[in-house]
């Protein structure tokens, strides 16, 4: 059984986003190697009271390097640039930990797992460099340009942030000594989404393999009641932040364009933002004279949401700008078809069997084609009932579970090929 040392900053069970995604790594991983996970303490007593009812967790070995509170804080406020200065120190901290873990365990792969920006990529590589161990990286996540096109209805200064954020990426990736390490150290790096394959592959003249950071979990039970396409009604599921990239501006004016045409339409919207971004977004429904057909459902819990996607006739993802969403795979993997841009993780996630994509053009285009499909699905259930159908193979596809699998064959491939290069 492989020996893995990974770094894996945000790890919790229970949780999305980096912690959830760290976290299902590792469980799934464990089910076929042995691991060594360096973390953050902030979720360490979920880690442990978890443990205690997982069949794997004999392979789980958890190192904890805990950070002050106030630090943590800056982590959780999402655009804190401060931050990057003390997760480079814990970074720092990390290759300690590992160097001793390494002089006690025979391990046989390092690997930089989360979090997946590509801006803070630690240091494991100078480990791999020290002692010979071959590195992993990924998935590698941030490397995304915002389409410009898309800025419009932003203010002048989230066009000018917009702006120098594409600008930024571009020029780290470039130019940053500890990004080129970590890159040139690397046995094998994994991409979150097709434009970090096309990025690395640009700049760095870099193989990668795309392997999305989040998965689907297979409900072997499930029941799919596709009875729910013959309904009179149509439901349309919109969730995530009001957020500007999330764009949902965009679907309260798809459905306002559709409502006349497609009588017996709902957008059930989950989510919320701060109160200049609910008092906007309702204002536009207001304009567009789309209240009625509008429930704010507001912040959930997931159990209600996923619920809703089970009874839903299609999923809305309007979003310009993502790596790998979540909600996507939860939608998959509660077999509702998803309409969405084909950018970014959709477009790898996403195929014809299971949803539809939307190039992106420009705004007032986009609601067109938007709106066109969903007439044209609205008329045409039975579209949406085979796609419908079509989710359970695609959620396997993209499980948790296929993935580990995926990642182990490559842990192989790379001790192989050291091995090779021993010789």
């Amino acid at each position: 059984m492989l020996k893995i040392l990974i770094n894996a900053y945000a790890c919790s069970p229970g949780m999305g986003s980096e912690p959830g995604m760290a976290w299902n790594w590792c469980v799934n991983l464990a089910k076929f190697c042995e691991l060594h996970v360096i973390t953050e303490g902030e979720f360490k007593g979920n880690i442990e009271s978890t443990m205690q009812f997982l069949p794997q967790a004999k392979n789980m070995h958890f190192y904890y390097s805990p950070i002050p509170e106030n630090v943590r804080r800056m982590c959780w406020n999402q655009g804190n640039w401060g931050f990057y200065k003390y997760y480079k120190d814990w970074q720092w901290k990390t290759y300690r930990i590992a160097k001793n873990i390494c002089g006690e365990k025979k391990i046989d792969i390092l690997h930089q797992l989360n979090m997946i920006g590509f801006r803070e990529p630690g240091y494991l590589w100078r480990v791999s460099r020290e002692l010979k161990i071959p590195f992993v990286w990924g998935p590698i996540g941030g490397l995304k340009q915002f389409p410009m096109a898309y800025a419009i209805g932003g203010s002048l200064k989230m066009k000018v942030f917009l702006r120098l954020k594409n600008f930024l990426n571009v020029w780290q990736l470039k130019n940053d000594s500890r990004v080129d390490a970590a890159i040139r150290q690397a046995s094998l790096l994994i991409s979150s989404i097709p434009d970090s394959y096309n990025a690395i592959k640009k700049y760095k003249r870099k193989e990668s393999v795309i392997i999305p950071e989040t998965g689907t979990f297979v409900q072997e039970d499930f029941v799919n009641e596709t009875n729910r396409f013959t309904k009179d009604s149509f439901t349309i599921l919109w969730v995530g932040k009001f957020d500007f990239r999330k764009r949902l501006d965009l679907a309260i004016a798809i459905v306002s364009q559709i409502k006349n045409s497609c009588p017996q339409i709902i957008l059930k919207i989950y989510g919320t933002g701060n109160q200049n971004q609910i008092d906007e977004v309702k204002s536009l429904a207001q304009q567009m004279d789309a209240e009625s057909i509008i429930q704010w459902m507001g912040n959930c819990p997931n159990e209600q949401v996923t619920g809703d996607m089970r009874s839903a006739d299609i999923f809305l993802f309007t979003s310009v700008n993502e790596d790998t969403s979540t909600v996507v795979l939860e939608a998959i993997g509660n077999h509702l078809p998803v309409l969405c841009f084909d950018t970014c993780g959709m477009a790898h996630v996403i195929n014809d069997e299971v949803g539809i994509k939307i190039p992106l053009t420009n705004p007032q285009q986009s609601v067109k084609d938007f709106a066109e499909k969903i007439k044209n699905l609205y008329h045409h259930r039975e579209v949406l009932e085979r796609m419908s159908q079509n989710c359970r193979k695609r959620a396997e596809e993209l499980s948790w579970e296929n993935k580990a699998k995926q990642m182990v064959e490559l842990y192989e491939k790379v001790v192989q090929q050291k091995s090779n290069e021993r010789c």
